[in-house]
């Protein structure tokens, strides 16, 4: 009966009409006189059509039954449908109602809100990372927005000690190109020091001439950690002339193109790699760790410079590189480049200039430039990525950068430290002329001496003639 279309029941009470009995009609059909001759009432009616029912898309469970169905659902932890079943069939048998069946009660828990049961289930976190809008902020231009972020590698390394450890991992993300701006890696929990030294490296020019992103972005976005919210970083942005934007606590749903870039590590890179730590074994790596934090580095910025930059993204169907470079728009920079170093290199220390330079990390750094400050005081802000050459302070000021000539390709000749010498030597004899010459033209001293006394005047009718001027009497002269 159910599976006769509309057509062919007409056809059956046309068949009636033209003489056929509704009992051949019906075991034709298959189906009772009753219906056949309800299938005729219908079409005399206006039509074969079945009637809406008046009560679809409602409940016939009594309202109080539904109520106690969904209440019982949303417990923590839910309970299961056979469980809700049996004790609705209690309260209804209670109040002399109807106790509805296993399917109503599946069917009604079924129909609850899904964010609601998310939220009764799993808490306000779960709710909000699944059905609360989103405002993903999309830059227009390369530059115009950096997102920043920390997380904790899958991967097991050696420390310093030969000691087992998971290294963890800050970066600068490009938001227009989705390319990787800079990063630092570090052994420890992340810090505002591990912040700075990713962001130096993601404005500064990179040694590797294959890594275009540099300069300085309009607007920083990061996550409600301490490091990120130091007013040490405040103070940078401030003098950088970058708007430093938070993400709301414990909502890391506007730093999803970050999260993108980490999981393309997690699934290319850290598997063929030695300590891999597989998702789901408890963080037991699937084999023995042996490289070093220098040795990650190396590989970690090799995949990002020449794998990850350089191929399409799924989404701006462009690669990171291409497509930072292709608009042709020229790179915001500070004033001052040695500004950026006071400013972000936080690993600082403070050392005596000697004769032969700056003693440092047991190596020698050298500079023209230290031949004027022999002996004085300075501080030293340096890369720990980088010790091939440190920046040199003096009283906040900038002096220069020293090299270590056995790590740095950079040299310094011995004709050019005879220079500085000299120059030094000549500025301190001049210096030294002006200081006798003005000397010189200063008033004598007279603090100390004696200032005669004044002798009385003698009268004049007393003042012996030059007659009576009495001679001495000690002879001098033989002709006296």
């Amino acid at each position: 009966m159910a599976g006769l279309s509309d057509r062919e029941k007409a056809e059956l009470v046309h068949r009636h009409r033209d003489g056929v009995p509704w009992v051949r009609l019906a075991e034709d059909a298959g189906v009772t006189v009753r219906t056949l001759q309800r299938w005729a009432g219908r079409a005399e009616g206006g039509g074969l059509a079945r009637p809406s029912r008046g009560d679809k898309g409602t409940k016939r469970t009594p309202s109080e039954l539904v109520e106690a169905v969904e209440a019982l659902a949303l417990g923590r932890p839910a309970p299961t449908a056979a469980y809700i079943h049996r004790r609705v069939g209690d309260i209804a048998r209670s109040r002399g109602l109807s106790a509805p069946g296993y399917t109503t009660v599946r069917d009604i828990i079924k129909g609850i809100d899904p964010g609601l049961r998310t939220l009764a289930a799993e808490g306000g976190a779960a709710y909000r990372d699944r059905f609360e809008l989103v405002f993903r902020r999309t830059a227009a231009a390369p530059n115009e927005q950096w997102q920043m972020d920390h997380t904790l590698l899958d991967v097991v390394i050696l420390d310093e000690q030969q000691q087992a450890v998971r290294p963890w991992l800050t970066v600068a993300l490009d938001d227009y190109s989705r390319a990787v701006a800079g990063y630092s890696l570090s052994v420890q929990a992340p810090t505002a020091e591990h912040s700075a030294l990713a962001f130096h490296q993601a404005v500064s020019r990179k040694h590797d001439p294959a890594w275009v992103v540099s300069g300085l972005p309009d607007v920083l976005y990061s996550d409600h950690g301490s490091d990120f919210t130091s007013a040490r970083l405040e103070q940078v942005c401030l003098d950088l002339h970058i708007r430093l934007v938070h993400s709301h606590a414990g909502r890391p749903q506007g730093r999803g193109k970050i999260e993108r870039f980490y999981r393309t590590l997690t699934t290319e890179l850290l598997p063929h790699l030695p300590g891999f730590i597989p998702h789901g074994t408890g963080g037991k790596p699937l084999s023995e760790p042996s490289l070093t934090i220098r040795q990650l580095d190396e590989i970690l910025e090799r995949f990002i410079v020449h794998e990850y930059n350089e191929r399409s993204h799924s989404e701006t169907k462009a690669a990171p590189h291409a497509r930072w470079r292709g608009t042709g728009f020229v790179p915001r920079s500070p004033a001052h480049p040695e500004d950026i170093d006071l400013l972000l290199l936080t690993a600082a220390t403070t050392r005596r200039v000697q004769r032969d330079g700056i003693q440092f990390a047991s190596t020698r750094y050298i500079s023209p430039v230290l031949a004027a400050y022999v002996g004085e005081d300075v501080t030293v802000r340096y890369d720990p990525r980088d010790l091939g050459e440190i920046r040199v302070f003096h009283e906040n000021a900038f002096l220069c950068r020293a090299i270590a000539p056995e790590r740095s390709s950079e040299t310094y000749t011995f004709a050019d430290l005879q220079a500085a010498r000299t120059a030094r030597r000549r500025a301190l004899k001049k210096q030294l002329k002006e200081r006798r010459s003005l000397a010189d033209s200063l008033p004598a001293d007279g603090r100390h001496q004696l200032i005669p006394t004044a002798q009385p005047e003698p009268d004049c009718e007393l003042d012996p003639t030059p007659d009576e001027t009495r001679k001495h009497g000690l002879k001098t002269y033989a002709s006296e």
